[in-house]
């Protein structure tokens, strides 16, 4: 899984297009993808259409009604029937560029189009019973450019060339015997085909248009949105790429909505996330997300593009796989409280410490390579001996973060707040790490607050007996101390103490042959250690 955030894509052609092809550039990842549903969809209904129209004539209507039906009409069903099959399985599960796939779509229209021709005109003889209205080629036509839109150039000269297959039928089908009208009157015949295939560019140029309109939507400065990958309550999280680096990167979109309640709100809201942000990006710890820009887009909407992880968040990992043994827990902790502890030291409190804003992952040859995410709550502080608050979260949405994790200054909505409500949270995802259970978890999200508040927490051997040792069980209950002052002060002392339980244990070359074992696809071969 990735962790969630997009970027855009434009100098670099897509996946499987080749760069002569520019068509091919102006529509996003995701509008490709849907092409080719589309593209295996027909197919598959059409092999399902041909295989019943194989047995109505084959079958049924012979014993019902007495009508006999060519044999090679039926060859015909048959044969198209099982290609028609045959393209669907390909489509669906080969591996093949996404654009030749599209492609492909074209060639299911033109083996509709020739084989519905070819029953109408030279299998059971030419059907001359024409009017001005749509024939069966030009349905075909229309459908396949409406469900499954090309270019314009590439749907015109497809639809000529399903359209001529008509002309071409009776040609054939006079070279068997039929008789046939006069080549003015086989072209008077025909002529509606070819109006409805030049017709049928318009939905084609329509769509490129909307591609192209949707593509523009999604540039944010450098960065082309490609595919949303997550959604919360502040925004949204798109995977991107930079469109002259080809470097894919992860966009959190904060909706304009949760800016504030007003234009004022809104750019004093804009004001405080441009210096977070900038805040953000000073911090230099290899276990802080970095970030690689941010700005506010046309519609208001404020964006962070930072570096995209491949791995799981902590919350996902225990749910899957189950808690961590204390080694390995504690070789977690450690790179969350490095991360934690540069930024106490330049004075900001991230306030939103959580498994699902930790995530694990493989960077380079380090596996179980942590990565502290989302920094968007963060508060910064003067950096004086007082250590006075100089913002306060505006919303209730900020001011509530996550019940579960939320150290009990924060849930009094104490102006006090510091580091050590980052202690605090540390200490609840520790426990979560431990036994794969929330500190409190029974009860209304309501009840939860109350009890971080005033129960004493459990220890984690509570909750596992026996398989976590007592000075752990220790650290951690003083990570959750009602009183920030009976707390760890920052991250920085509580990685000392880590680091003084003597729980070594687990290395790279560990994490790597669990992650072989239990996420082989994100864990290529170990060369070097």
């Amino acid at each position: 899984m990735k962790h969630p955030v997009v970027a855009p894509r434009q100098a670099t052609p897509a996946p499987g297009s080749s760069a002569g092809d520019r068509s091919s550039l102006r529509l996003p990842d995701d509008v490709v993808d849907e092409q080719v549903r589309r593209v295996w969809l027909l197919s598959g209904v059409s092999a399902f259409m041909w295989a019943f129209g194989l047995i109505m004539d084959g079958v049924v209507f012979p014993a019902t009604l007495s009508v006999s039906v060519p044999g090679v009409a039926l060859s015909v069903y048959g044969a198209v029937s099982g290609t028609m099959l045959m393209i669907f399985v390909a489509l669906r599960f080969a591996q093949i560029p996404s654009k030749r796939k599209v492609d492909v779509g074209l060639g299911v229209m033109l083996l509709n189009a020739a084989a519905a021709t070819s029953l109408d005109t030279w299998v059971i003889g030419p059907q001359l019973q024409r009017t001005g209205g749509p024939s069966w080629t030009a349905i075909i036509i229309l459908a396949s450019a409406m469900i499954m839109p090309h270019t314009p150039r590439k749907t015109l000269v497809a639809s000529l060339i399903a359209a001529g297959m008509g002309p071409v039928g009776m040609w054939a089908a006079h070279l068997r015997g039929f008789d046939v009208p006069t080549i003015a009157t086989t072209a008077l015949l025909f002529l509606p085909d070819f109006v409805w295939a030049i017709v049928a560019t318009l939905p084609s140029a329509l769509f490129q248009r909307m591609g192209k309109q949707l593509k523009e939507a999604r540039e944010l400065g450098s960065y082309e949105l490609i595919e949303q990958l997550g959604a919360g309550g502040m925004g949204t999280v798109w995977r991107a790429r930079h469109r002259f680096l080809a470097r894919d990167a992860a966009v959190k979109l904060v909706k304009p909505e949760s800016l504030g309640e007003n234009a004022s709100a809104a750019q004093s809201q804009l004001r405080r996330f441009e210096r977070e942000a900038q805040a953000t990006a000073l911090l230099r710890s290899p276990h802080s997300i970095r970030l690689f820009d941010f700005g506010a887009a046309d519609d208001g909407s404020f964006y962070y593009v930072m570096e995209l992880l491949e791995g799981r968040d902590l919350e996902s990992l225990v749910k899957e796989f189950g808690p961590l043994p204390p080694q390995r827990a504690m070789y977690v902790l450690r790179q969350i409280c490095h991360s934690l502890a540069e930024a106490h030291a330049r004075g900001m409190v991230h306030r939103d410490i959580k498994p699902a804003n930790i995530f694990v992952c493989r960077l380079g040859l380090e596996f179980d390579f942590v990565k502290v995410l989302d920094f968007g709550l963060v508060q910064t502080r003067r950096a004086d001996p007082s250590n006075a608050v100089t913002e306060t979260l505006p919303t209730a949405q900020q001011l509530i973060g996550t019940p579960a994790y939320m150290a009990p200054e924060v849930i009094l909505g104490r102006e006090d707040v510091d580091r050590r409500a980052d202690v605090y949270g540390i200490g609840c995802v520790a426990f979560y790490l431990l036994t794969g259970t929330r500190v409190f978890e029974h009860g209304t999200p309501m009840q939860v607050l109350v009890d971080h508040v005033h129960t004493p927490a459990p220890t984690p051997s509570s909750r596992l007996t026996g398989a976590i040792p007592r000075e752990l069980d220790r650290l951690v209950l003083d990570c959750l101390k009602k009183d920030p002052a009976d707390r760890p002060q920052d991250a920085s002392e509580l990685l000392d103490r880590i680091s003084g339980l003597g729980l070594a244990g687990w290395s790279n070359l560990q994490a790597h042959a669990w992650w072989q074992d239990r996420l082989p696809d994100l864990s290529g071969p170990l060369s070097s250690h």
